[in-house]
């Protein structure tokens, strides 16, 4: 297990997939009652903008509520900061450890441990949304016991 104390969830514009993941593990945490910072940035975020409709209303399904959240940039401080960082695909991967090299081994894929990507959803009808989430919902299962 882990010693995660702060988690950094990242994708492209901070506004489908991180603050999804965010909003889905912080629900699960807080009902497992294991206290964890969570956070999230875009690698070339929105800033400022709220997450996509579709995300907002996927997650409300679930009686989860993230209206509050903003998308911001990521930068180094924010990585160095995360104890651990899940990104959703390899590129990703490579650019947050090239940006921040002394980050390797804080750096996952989100789907890690079944050895897949999260898709971008952006600008795709809601059902490809729901389909997201259900990967970061499965990806929960497998990452839920290393946390």
């Amino acid at each position: 297990m882990l010693n995660v104390k702060k988690l950094l969830f990242v994708c492209i514009g901070n506004i489908c997939r991180s603050p999804m993941a965010a909003g889905l593990y912080s629900q699960y945490l807080t009902e497992s009652s294991r206290y964890v910072k969570i956070t999230s940035a875009g690698l070339h975020a929105l800033v400022g903008k709220s997450a996509a409709q579709e995300v907002q209303v996927a997650l409300l399904q679930k009686n989860i509520d993230i209206s509050s959240h903003r998308a911001r940039q990521l930068t180094p401080a924010m990585i160095l900061d995360a104890d651990l960082v899940l990104v959703m695909d390899d590129e990703q991967k490579k650019f947050v450890t090239k940006m921040v090299p002394q980050s390797r081994g804080r750096v996952f894929l989100l789907g890690e441990w079944g050895g897949y990507d999260i898709p971008d959803p952006y600008r795709q009808p809601a059902s490809v949304f729901q389909d997201c989430l259900q990967l970061i919902e499965i990806s929960w299962e497998e990452w839920q016991n290393k946390l």
